[in-house]
């Protein structure tokens, strides 16, 4: 096994798959800020920290965080001016904002009470301090109607857009796995009890319960945990003698280690290996995203504007030696451009009691 996938091969595999996943990005208006005040110069998984350890000791004072890439530098959304003081002195930019975060929870939890629709997505950007509800190309009449009424009831703590694209599962999927007739891309190898497995999907391992790392080939994994909807991943055992590093394949001749598992930040710059289109960069534009897919509702997701199609489905998302997430799908793709959501790689892990390796 090479690169964090099963096959050795460096070149996208074409084969059958099932639609994938429509991708959506949010597009929000600028909050008011705060004038900025001596914010360090932070690496994006430093500012990550950062943002949770201010999160942790302000409480409900701040309102959301995101990684301004191109100065280096955390900016934490807060609701008045002694928390702002407390932002600044830790090394980050305060900005004040209008919407609390529990307001913006709230805003998200009517939308899931009264406008769970298929064809919708939703996430709070803290760039703009609002959630941003997108609604696909299915998304007419009747359920557009509901939709605006629901959003129309929660003033400017929400905004509306529409994407051009379609939500789809994207089964087709590093490497490539085959199953069924069916096609995925694997995730991460990992370790559990001393024993290999690996992880992808879990719209493909809810779709597939025996993998091959060629199509028609002998089997080299088997299912051993899977959850879709809600979540979007699934566990496979090695069942065959596969090589099988801690590596994400990068099709270029080359491959990048993975050593460890982490959290995504608005605002950073990531990279998404999957067997269809190979290897493509994008950021990070929000965190805890929720989709609404004609098969179920997944929640937490990270969202992106990296582009995806059928087949990349479960294939890594991440930055240096750092896994990220399993890809769960989108919409648009690699030609015109596209945004994908991610199924975080902790919450799996976390709950298999699994490590990277």
């Amino acid at each position: 096994m090479k690169h964090g996938r099963i096959s050795k091969r460096r070149t996208a595999i074409a084969g059958a798959g099932v639609a994938a996943l429509a991708l959506v990005t949010l597009t929000l208006q600028n909050a008011n800020a705060a004038p900025a005040a001596h914010a360090d110069t932070l690496s994006a998984a430093a500012a990550g920290k950062l943002s949770t350890h201010l999160a942790a000791t302000l409480n409900g004072d701040t309102a959301g965080s995101y990684y301004d890439a191109e100065a280096g530098k955390l900016v934490v959304n807060v609701v008045d001016e002694a928390a702002a003081d407390a932002v600044r002195d830790a090394g980050a930019e305060a900005k004040v904002v209008k919407h609390t975060l529990a307001q913006l929870d709230a805003a998200r939890a009517t939308l899931k009470a009264k406008a769970a629709i298929p064809g919708t997505a939703w996430a709070m950007d803290p760039k703009t301090n609002k959630v941003v509800i997108t609604a696909d190309s299915t998304v007419t009449g009747d359920r557009l109607a509901k939709l605006e009424k629901v959003a129309g009831s929660l003033g400017d703590k929400v905004r509306v857009r529409h994407s051009a694209g379609k939500f789809q599962t994207r089964i087709a999927g590093g490497d490539a796995i085959w199953g069924s007739g069916a096609r995925c891309s694997l995730g991460f190898n990992v370790v559990k009890d001393g024993q290999p497995y690996f992880l992808t999907a879990g719209h493909c391992t809810e779709a597939v319960s025996s993998w091959s790392d060629s199509q028609g080939g002998s089997e080299i994994g088997a299912n051993e945990g899977s959850s879709f909807p809600g979540d979007d991943y699934g566990l496979v055992k090695y069942t065959a003698e596969i090589d099988h590093p801690s590596e994400v394949n990068l099709y270029d001749g080359g491959s990048q280690a993975i050593t460890q598992a982490g959290e995504a930040t608005v605002g950073q710059e990531v990279r998404r290996s999957g067997s269809t289109t190979q290897v493509h960069d994008g950021q990070v534009t929000a965190l805890d995203a929720t989709v609404n897919y004609a098969e179920g509702t997944v929640e937490g997701l990270i969202q992106t504007t990296v582009c995806a199609e059928p087949g990349d489905s479960g294939g890594a998302l991440f930055a240096g030696e750092t896994a990220l997430g399993l890809t769960s799908g989108g919409s648009g793709d690699c030609s015109s451009g596209g945004e994908t959501f991610f199924q975080p790689v902790t919450e799996p892990l976390e709950v298999y009691g699994a490590e990277i390796g």
